[in-house]
């Protein structure tokens, strides 16, 4: 008994540090920061580009709640999604490819107002996007094989008076990542993601300028 009574102070007194330890732990591994990436829009095009008269918004697009995310996705298989760690967009997916696709239509030189819907610019036309890829792929066959990133936007070019699609196509572009770092696999999410700003953009401008002017 008289053991007993001198190890059990001891006792508590472990007892009592380990949660402690355990929040201190966590508190620690939360505090490792986030690596954050950011894409770039495109600033070259078809010097043959028709010059627009209209005024063009580019809504959010829309997006599966895995890609709606500031996260950066990865799939393993073709039913499971999951996330870099520590490594995350500056923003929400869609919001990034909706400015870079605005700054985009600004550096091609053809438009002479382009902005977002939010802003209240009185459109003639409306660009629609629906993000239907935007991840990397782990390759099925082969797991050691360069993860792939594909990028594939829906666009549709809405007539904004008469609410009229007048055209409507799905871009894709596969990039190849370097390794699995986050740094290359952002890297291949530019390329990817540049190659489809680019010719979404292109062939919206020429969709608009074979339709004309806006039809009430």
């Amino acid at each position: 008994m008289k053991s007993f009574s001198k190890s059990w102070p001891v006792a508590l007194m472990l007892l009592a540090l380990l949660p402690g330890c355990t929040a201190l732990s966590g508190l620690t591994a939360a505090s490792i920061p986030n690596e954050l990436y950011v894409l770039t829009p495109k600033s070259t095009f078809d010097a043959d580009l028709p010059r627009l008269r209209y005024q063009i918004a580019v809504q959010e697009p829309t997006a599966t709640a895995s890609v709606d995310t500031d996260q950066i996705a990865v799939q393993p298989t073709p039913l499971r999604v999951q996330y870099l760690p520590q490594a995350r967009w500056v923003n929400r997916a869609p919001l990034i490819v909706q400015s870079l696709m605005i700054e985009s239509f600004e550096n091609s030189g053809r438009v002479p107002a382009v902005g977002s819907s939010a802003i209240g610019l009185r459109a003639d036309f409306l660009i629609v996007t629906d993000i239907r890829e935007f991840q990397a792929i782990v390759p099925p066959d082969n797991s050691d094989a360069p993860l792939e990133v594909d990028v594939r936007l829906n666009i549709k070019v809405v007539d904004a008076f008469s609410d009229r699609i007048i055209a409507s196509r799905s871009f894709e572009e596969i990039a190849l990542s370097a390794s699995d770092s986050a740094s290359d696999v952002a890297l291949a999410f530019d390329l990817a993601l540049g190659a489809t700003l680019r010719d979404s953009v292109e062939w919206s401008i020429r969709e608009i300028a074979a339709y004309g002017a806006p039809r009430f």
